[in-house]
């Protein structure tokens, strides 16, 4: 299991592996930067990041994206290598991050490490009613982890909503930019509305409080997953 993206003393982490692998395969030191600091457990089907090289060849991506998934363990995969302006920058020139939180409604061994099983009776329509209140605002000091390094709080939400399929919840939310644990923190909270434990005006209350000791746990990272990053195309040097 990895510590999160982000290289930490004596841990193995995704940037790490990444970086090593990437050195060994152009011949010179690799430091890439990340698009964000996922936490330890949660998943990214998709995820960006960006490093300075001496120079690849365009015509070499498809033959270097092989290599690095040759040498790359089981569990992180290159999907494309893609060249950009001096200027671009994998988090701050995102324009939106869309994050998927899955749970279970029943025990399923093979989406143990994927999903929350919650075997608790939700009302999936409250929950979306919370979401409707949810992206009406724009300070999440509520869902955010306490002493961050971040100039404000303020994020605004493009979707949020809940979907249920047979025995799956799905919560799906973008946004143009996500604190530390803030999606984690509004899935626990509205599975508290879900459960009746609060009702919607009270979590317009949570949201307006901002504080985060009001807010719901956090729920587990196993079910989140990073599932999108959008860019301005013009950031991009295309062949």
């Amino acid at each position: 299991m990895y510590h999160g993206w982000q290289i930490q003393p004596e841990s193995v982490t995704v940037q790490k592996v990444l970086n090593d692998t990437l050195s060994t395969i152009l011949k010179e030191k690799i430091s890439t930067t990340g698009a964000g600091r996922t936490d330890a457990g949660v998943h990214a089907k998709v995820f960006c990041a960006h490093f300075d090289c001496a120079f690849i060849d365009a015509d070499r991506n498809k033959t270097i994206i092989k290599k690095l998934n040759g040498l790359l363990p089981k569990d992180i995969s290159v999907l494309s290598l893609i060249k950009v302006k001096p200027d671009a920058h994998a988090r701050f020139s995102a324009v939106s991050r869309t994050y998927k939180y899955y749970i279970s409604k029943s025990k399923n061994p093979f989406n143990y490490d994927s999903s929350w099983y919650f075997h608790k009776n939700l009302n999936v329509e409250k929950m979306n009613q919370a979401c409707n209140i949810l992206v009406g605002h724009n300070d999440f000091t509520s869902f955010s982890r306490l002493h961050t390094n971040v100039k404000n709080n303020l994020c605004r939400i493009y979707y949020a909503a809940w979907e249920e399929s047979g025995e799956e919840l799905v919560f799906t939310i973008k946004a143009n930019r996500f604190l530390r644990n803030m999606v984690r923190a509004i899935v626990g909270t509205m599975i508290e509305a879900g459960t009746g434990k609060i009702d919607i005006a009270e979590f317009e209350r949570i949201i307006l409080s901002k504080d985060r000791g009001l807010a719901g746990q956090s729920a587990p990272s196993k079910g989140l997953f990073l599932t999108d990053i959008e860019y301005p195309e013009e950031i991009f040097i295309r062949p």
